[in-house]
C-alpha cells in the first residue's frame, strides 16, 4: 500500500505562491495517477488537480486553471501542485491521494484508492 505525506502549505497573502508536494513511500509512484484535493471548513471535498499515471494527462477545476500547475517527479517518487494568484476562496486543507494506472476520469474521488492526511493553505485577503 502506498503511503502518501503532503507538504508545502502555510499562510501566503493574496496574489502570491506556494506550492505543494505530495511524497509517496511503500511503493513506486510512477504506476499510479496522482490527484489533488481540498476540503474548506463546512464544506464538501472538492477535485483540484490530477496527472496520468504515465504523466500524460492532465486535469484541474475550472476554479484553477491557468493558475495551478500540476506535475510529477517520479525519480523523486513525488508529485507537486504549483499555486500561483492565490485567492482566499483557495484556502483550505489539500490531500492527495493516488489510483493505480489511472488515466481518466481522475476528478472523481472515489476512483482514488488511498490518501495522505493533508497539508493547510491559507490566503489572506
Amino acid at each position: 500500500q502506498v503511503q502518501l505525506v503532503e507538504s508545502g502549505g502555510g499562510l501566503v497573502q493574496a496574489g502570491g505562491s506556494l506550492r505543494l508536494s505530495c511524497v509517496a513511500s511503500g511503493r513506486t509512484i510512477s504506476s499510479y495517477a496522482v490527484g489533488w484535493f481540498r476540503q474548506a471548513p463546512g464544506k464538501e471535498r472538492e477535485f483540484v488537480a490530477a496527472i496520468s499515471w504515465r504523466g500524460v494527462r492532465t486535469y484541474y477545476a475550472d476554479s484553477v486553471k491557468v493558475r495551478f500547475t500540476i506535475s510529477r517527479d517520479n525519480a523523486k517518487n513525488t508529485v507537486y501542485l504549483q499555486m500561483n494568484s492565490l485567492k482566499p476562496e483557495d484556502t483550505a486543507l489539500y490531500v492527495c491521494a493516488v489510483r493505480q494506472y489511472g488515466s481518466f476520469d481522475l476528478d472523481t474521488l472515489t476512483q482514488y484508492s488511498s490518501w495522505g492526511q493533508g497539508t493547510q493553505v491559507t490566503v489572506s485577503s
